[in-house]
């Protein structure tokens, strides 16, 4: 038994009344409480020291075929003018590199660099679910997990098709998507472009909310409720993640609202908002749509949200969302891009790109989504990412971090934009400054409670030791970026921004109930369409152990399903 003291921060746990200066006590990786007299086998002081449990991203691309590609496709960043990127010089540390899409070694040090635990990845495909997961687990000391994407592939849009929703077949979905998360260890269902990417296989150049896929005759609309509905009944913790209709569109607001609108107030999280929250208003028929998109989140409290700030500078778009992606592949800077698609369940589309100062679209990106951050109410509903590498490298976040707590910062910001923006942008009213305790909910207690985490993203007795401490600084981005001390299951992993311990990270996944006799109907399918055997699709909890390098199993408890 070891017991460790971390005496006279002041802890911030938004899961908390107060933010009080206290010791935090823990005890075998978990907090627990100790008298004050109590003998430790370590003591640290941390006194002028901000404490919150570590930090937890929602949605970040860092495992699967996508972000491989995007490596390959971007062998310059991981080249210093020409010359390989110097090794490291921590003996704990192995080579690895690259700015937009970083290695996965290099993607777990430079998160817990910074005070975060935990990533999961938002995209993930049944039929390359092992890959994903032995990427997941390539990447050290962060627990991870990953959504698995459905509502494109062609068993699901043809039981939908033969009336899935209101018929038999809607059960048959609902256990279709229970033994696709059992098969694939997923903790939870994304859906991307609704509906969209199948219609693109199908030339289809544009899918609305109430459009017709050109073969399977099913709308985006029927796709996110049925989807939603089965998720509810099954009891998964997360609700449906969602990527719209229309991304990067102007105008796109309209199809956002309607997505909400189709909900039917079924619990959803929508995702990457800031590219879905454009109107066409001015003469350059592209304006901010924030305040609508604020007005409606704050309105619909079955409604969470991350925001998928841009940040400028050089990056990669990776996304399954090809026909969007192809729209977009003729802004590709440099001049290179991919798409491709897997056993057509979904899709896989990288276009690198740079985000400029003084590009009227980009600059007001980045005004879009800062305004969304301040003009929406509630932070329990709002999570900070970038939607890493699409809209900058999560490197980038405590910047953003500085510019939500920062009003001066944030305008001193803005004067370097393309000047109509910010000339006439709402960002420059806006005086709301983040607290501490804001960010602390959007980066960790958030998260924590949309992925149904109880024992993380909080510093309350039995949580996990996972702990980052910063020290209280005026600048926020100075104090974001390299913390004091990080502390995963109460072992010390990093200190002033130096690792020092590399253990492997845990696997977060579901495992809902649901009717076996699917099986039966599958295996058919597959047989018939796939290019897997049924038998060998599964991953097993041994091999997911194997697949993540002997990293703990941490199975999510579904919630008592409310059909």
């Amino acid at each position: 038994m070891t017991t460790l003291r971390l005496r006279g921060g002041r802890v911030v746990d938004p899961t908390q009344p107060t933010d009080d200066v206290r010791d935090l006590c823990v005890r075998d990786g978990r907090i627990t409480t100790l008298d004050p007299r109590d003998t430790v086998d370590a003591e640290i002081d941390i006194g002028g020291c901000i404490v919150m449990a570590g930090g937890i991203d929602l949605h970040t691309h860092i495992g699967g075929g996508k972000m491989n590609l995007a490596r390959l496709l971007l062998p310059e960043s991981h080249r210093a003018n020409g010359n390989p990127i110097a090794l490291p010089t921590n003996p704990l540390e192995l080579a690895s590199c690259g700015g937009c899409a970083p290695g996965t070694l290099a993607t777990g040090y430079r998160y817990v660099e910074m005070g975060y635990t935990a990533a999961f990845e938002p995209a993930m495909i049944a039929s390359n679910a092992r890959q994903a997961h032995m990427e997941m687990g390539d990447t050290p000391i962060l627990d991870h997990g990953a959504y698995v994407m459905l509502g494109n592939d062609e068993f699901f849009l043809k039981l939908l098709s033969e009336g899935g929703e209101s018929g038999r077949n809607f059960e048959t979905i609902r256990d279709y998507m229970g033994w696709t998360l059992n098969a694939t260890k997923a903790m939870g269902v994304k859906v991307v472009n609704p509906a969209g990417i199948s219609a693109f296989k199908f030339n289809q150049r544009k899918l609305d909310v109430d459009e017709n896929h050109v073969h399977w005759q099913v709308t985006p609309r029927q796709v996110v409720h049925s989807l939603a509905r089965a998720l509810r009944e099954l009891g998964v913790p997360h609700p449906l993640h969602i990527h719209g209709s229309n991304l990067g569109v102007a105008g796109n607001i309209e199809s956002t609202l309607e997505t909400i609108r189709a909900l039917e107030g079924l619990p959803a999280h929508l995702t990457h908002i800031q590219f879905h929250a454009y109107g066409t208003e001015g003469p350059k028929r592209f304006s901010s749509a924030a305040l609508q998109l604020a007005e409606a989140v704050n309105a619909h409290p079955n409604i969470s949200i991350d925001v998928g700030q841009i940040m400028f500078g050089q990056t990669v778009t990776a996304s399954g969302d090809t026909m969007r992606q192809h729209a977009q592949s003729g802004l590709a800077s440099p001049r290179k891009w991919s798409v491709g698609d897997i056993e057509c369940e979904a899709g896989c589309g990288v276009v690198p790109f740079r985000y400029r100062e003084q590009s009227f679209v980009n600059a007001l990106q980045w005004v879009i989504g800062l305004e969304i951050f301040l003009l929406v109410t509630d932070p329990w509903r709002v999570v900070l990412t970038t939607d890493h590498p699409n809209g900058g490298p999560f490197t980038s976040y405590p910047h953003l971090i500085r510019l939500l707590m920062d009003r001066s910062f944030r305008a001193e910001q803005l004067a370097k934009l393309h000047p109509e923006v910010a000339a006439n942008c709402a960002l420059s009213s806006i005086t709301r400054e983040l607290t501490l305790r804001e960010i602390a909910t959007m980066t960790r207690a958030a998260p924590a409670r949309l992925l149904g985490l109880t024992d993380r993203g909080h510093l309350g007795a039995g949580a996990a030791a996972d702990i980052a401490v910063y020290r209280e600084q005026a600048d926020r981005e100075a104090m974001f970026t390299t913390p004091d001390y990080v502390f995963k299951d109460g072992v010390q992993v990093a200190r002033a921004g130096r690792i020092t311990a590399v253990p492997v990270g845990g696997t977060h996944f579901v495992a809902p109930d649901y009717d076996r006799g699917i099986e039966k109907t599958l295996r058919k399918h597959l047989s018939a369409h796939g290019s897997v055997d049924f038998d060998h699709i599964a991953i097993g909890h041994d091999e997911l152990c194997s697949c993540c390098n002997g990293g703990r199993l941490l199975p999510t408890a579904c919630f008592e399903s409310a059909p």
